[in-house]
């Protein structure tokens, strides 16, 4: 933007500023500071101390809170002109709701000197920032009491870990592994009576079972069994544990799924269609060892409960507020954008378990906390977690791409990768499948990956495993240090996993140094640590930063995301059944939209078009002119032209149509032309070669900003729509395109239409948001 249409935008689209003259405008300005923020970037975090107010310049951001559960709750949306932080200024106190960024946003940062000499002595801007501060107090306090009525909802249980519902019942955790099956079964009147299971393959002879209910624990061997068999298998070996634990198939009310990766398309836990299977399969490319699996469970499940809701709970999805610049990496951006090769982040259930144990433990607002949380075990990972929200991780593009892998596969580079996948001509599934097993904590030592064999054979002197325990601990405290640094402070330090939990020397060898950070281990209580119920305490008593044991419980948190997930979508069915929002369905056959220079030389010098009829986005209209589309190897007469003209020719056709043509044109959003292949057109006064402009235009809808927040959506959403008629069916990569001149209306063309046998005038319904921009 300009320094002229910068100086316009203030003057003419900042309601704050609509009572200032031109030059108090520009002093305000000059004063203040102009900042960027990516997506998913805190412009301001609650705790925080107020010092500035903000102006969004361009992008889009919300206003948010966090409850006890780490479920955000969206207080405003801000457009360009849009204003945030004025609350903490006008009343002194700390910032209590986070502005995160959606995508990239501009903004003017007005400090409070400026504020205080500048804007508040007007008094019609005075008006409007009080009008503005009790709306959105009145919808903070809306949200407030919403978050603080579930978190007392029961006394016990302020933190909502709770698994109780009002239908009695079971809830089973599922996390069908590679060699391994992980259950868990609880109780949805909270008996106490949690049962895990650990049902292991791996052994060819026999199937090595695990069962256990708080400290009684039965083991049994069993024939290889199929998957099919595995709901049998499970009530075979939960009878071990007596009657009143044996498990029931017809108790069952939810079921929740881990699944490895969720890639970019899932946020959050998702309750299973066909649809989401579909996605889960397609992103096996990033974890071909874990997501057919992951799926094949899902499918004996559904094909033995039918009729009981089930629920995909996703490893990557808490990391998905994680900014551009924390989850790219170093390497062409092409890859990215082409291939998905990004910091996706693993662990996320146990991650999200401990930031809310630790909220429980301290009695604090998750919303407030700053926590670096350790999960070291199979697999290992650090996150930092900044007011409920992961903001880095050391794990990767795959889960076996990680900064620590002690023991089920090492570190790998993602540079390393791509010049592996070139050198060998690997697919990335391939090479993730290729990855060595044996490296991490093994690899080094030569011993083991057990830690504790590891650790023993160090203390009589073994050099190798004593520098592998060195490399180990190491990479744990630098990331600790490199996490308080991103989060700039730290509240609490957690540990867990099988490692973190049992291992005192590696608490001990990654809290060492950390002290001027407040982070204080107490290495008696460390030491004398043995079994730790939920969880315990490990820093000293005077220590600013809380050192946390926390027991890991996957299976708990993926059974208590299903019951959270089908609550949500029970809810969003309810609101669909209240009053549907429909969207018209257009189906728009070939056309061309013309650059001037090509209308003057198609139909002569200084032809204007001429309008024929309007279309239904105002502005638009067809056109009287025709013209003829000539590919390499056949043409298509008579195509009509839209206007008023465009700055670059355009040239849209049916996928059916480039075979005619002879050329291969992508789907794309209009006005993406780059890339894009060329042809004649021929008019009646002569013809036009364009090198560049055919394309196949990507389904889309048409939004006015007021349709967009009825809809929740925002512009370059890409959702799922459903469309009635005699074939009904459900479009996907549906792109929301929201402007203040648009009207309600979804394109698709003719091949689209056709096979779904619609009209103009049918309707459409948003099924599903696939993905964010």
């Amino acid at each position: 933007m300009s320094e002229i249409d910068l100086k316009r935008f203030f003057l003419e689209q900042v309601k704050l500023f609509e009572n200032f003259p031109a030059d108090k405008v520009e002093e305000i300005v000059i004063k203040s500071r102009l900042a960027t923020y990516e997506g998913n970037e805190a412009i301001l975090e609650t705790g925080d101390e107020g010092h500035a107010i903000g102006v969004v310049i361009s992008g889009h951001a919300e206003i948010s809170m966090t409850d006890n559960t780490g479920t955000r709750s969206v207080i405003a949306q801000l457009e360009a002109g849009d204003v945030f932080g004025v609350m903490s200024l006008l009343t002194g106190d700390r910032i209590v709701a986070d502005v995160i960024a959606g995508n990239r946003c501009f903004v003017l940062m007005i400090p409070q000197e400026v504020f205080n000499s500048h804007i508040l002595t007007n008094p019609k801007a005075v008006g409007y920032l009080s009008r503005l501060l009790a709306d959105r107090t009145r919808a903070m306090s809306v949200d407030l009491v919403a978050a603080q009525a579930r978190a007392v909802s029961k006394s016990d249980d302020p933190y909502a870990l709770s698994m109780h519902t009002n239908a009695p019942g079971k809830v089973v955790a599922l996390n069908v592994g590679i060699s391994q099956i992980h259950f868990g079964i609880y109780d949805t009147r909270e008996s106490g009576a949690d049962i895990h299971g650990i049902i292991d393959n791996a052994d060819k002879q026999f199937a090595h079972i695990t069962v256990s209910v708080g400290t009684q624990k039965k083991t049994l061997e069993h024939a290889p069994f199929k998957l099919s068999d595995l709901f049998s298998v499970m009530s075979e070996a939960t009878a071990l544990l007596g009657k009143a634990f044996t498990f029931h198939p017809e108790d069952v009310t939810a079921i929740g799924h881990r699944v490895v990766h969720g890639g970019n398309r899932f946020s959050s836990s998702a309750v299973i269609t066909p649809a989401v299977i579909a996605d889960i399969e397609e992103l096996a490319v990033f974890a071909p060892l874990h997501n057919p699996v992951n799926v094949a469970g899902i499918r004996v499940a559904l094909k033995h409960f039918p009729n009981v809701p089930q629920v995909a709970v996703f490893d990557t999805a808490f990391h998905q507020t994680l900014a551009p610049y924390a989850y790219l990496y170093g390497l062409p951006y092409d890859l990215y954008k082409q291939h998905g090769i990004r910091r996706y982040g693993f662990h996320g259930t146990s991650h999200r378990y401990v930031s809310m144990k630790a909220a429980e433990v301290l009695k604090r607002p998750l919303g407030e906390l700053e926590i670096v949380s350790c999960h070291l075990g199979i697999g290992a990972s650090l996150c930092a977690i900044d007011h409920g929200r992961s903001i880095d991780t050391t794990m990767g593009m795959t889960p076996s791409d990680g900064l620590i892998m002690p023991s089920r596969s090492g570190s790998i580079d993602p540079a390393v990768m791509i010049h592996l996948m070139e050198q060998h001509q690997m697919t990335a599934e391939q090479l993730s499948a290729l990855i060595n097993t044996e490296s991490g904590l093994k690899g080094i030592s030569g011993i083991s990956n057990d830690i504790h064999e590891i650790e023993a054979q160090a203390a009589d002197g073994h050099h190798r495993a004593l520098l592998a325990h060195k490399a180990f601990c190491y990479q744990v405290r630098k990331n600790i240090g490199a996490y308080v640094a991103a989060m700039g402070g730290i509240d609490v330090l957690v540990f867990t996993g099988d490692i973190g939990e049992t291992s005192a020397t590696v608490r001990s060898l990654a809290c060492q140094g950390l002290g001027y950070m407040g982070i204080k281990l107490d290495e008696e209580k460390n030491r004398n640590l043995s079994a730790i119920g939920s969880h315990a305490v490990v820093s000293t008593d005077d220590s600013p930063v809380t050192i946390l044991v926390i027991t890991n419980d996957d299976e708990r948190l993926v059974a208590w995301e299903a019951l959270r997930a089908i609550e949500r979508n029970q809810l969003l069915q309810e609101a669909k059944a209240d009053e549907p929002p429909a969207i018209p369905v257009e189906i728009s056959a070939h056309h061309v939209h013309l650059a001037q220079a090509d209308v003057e030389a198609l139909f002569g010098p200084g032809h204007q078009l001429t309008p024929m009829h309007e279309l239904s986005q105002p502005g638009q209209y067809a056109c009287e002119e025709k013209v003829h589309l000539v590919g390499p190897k056949g043409r298509i007469a008579n195509v009509r032209v839209l206007g008023p003209t465009r700055k670059e020719t355009q040239v849209e056709i049916a996928m059916t149509e480039q075979f005619k043509l002879g050329v291969q044109p992508p789907i794309r959003q209009s006005g993406d032309l780059a890339g894009t292949p060329g042809l004649t057109l021929e008019g009646p006064y002569g013809s036009s070669q364009i090198e560049r402009g055919v394309i196949c235009a990507q389904r889309h809808i048409h939004m006015s900003p007021e349709d967009a927040m009825r809809f929740r959506v925002r512009d370059n959403y890409v959702v799922r729509v459903r469309v009635e008629g005699e074939r009904e069916l459900i479009f996907g990569d549906v792109v929301v395109r929201v402007n203040p001149a648009f009207r309600l209306a979804m394109h698709i063309d003719t091949d689209e239409g056709n096979a779904g046998n619609l009209k103009t005038g049918t309707l459409g319904y948003i099924e599903e948001i696939q993905s964010r921009a």
